[in-house]
């Protein structure tokens, strides 16, 4: 569903069919955590994207964008290095800065839908 010029539309994100998406090894730090996403839009320069993310229960590592996202399922705490953590779950809104290092532990299979901008 990834496109440029796409209409208006709405997507039942409970519901959305995702796509596995690999996780680098390095970044487990515990668990069998899987990633499982769909970009629903991406701007033309491909900086701006939409779509939703999941990940099951563990804990991993990364290094974020900027990202706005909602949580529509699950619970996690993020602790962002060198600044708060973040206990999320549904209905939370929460942002991100680019460069943020941050560690996730997954109580519950989290998905969420995100606005990203590279």
């Amino acid at each position: 569903m990834t496109t440029h010029d796409q209409p208006s539309f709405a997507v039942h994100i409970p519901d959305a069919e995702l796509e596995a998406e690999p996780l680098d090894p390095g970044q487990i730090v515990s668990g069998t955590p899987e990633v499982t996403g769909k970009v629903l839009w991406e701007s033309a320069d491909g900086k701006q994207l939409r779509g939703i993310w999941q990940i099951t229960p563990g804990v991993v590592t990364d290094t974020e964008a900027n990202e706005l996202f909602v949580v529509v399922s699950g619970r996690a705490t993020v602790a962002v290095e060198g600044g708060d953590t973040l206990e999320i779950g549904p209905g939370d809104a929460c942002v991100l800065r680019e460069g943020d290092r941050t560690t996730w532990t997954v109580h519950e299979t989290l998905r969420k839908a995100y606005h990203i901008s590279l």
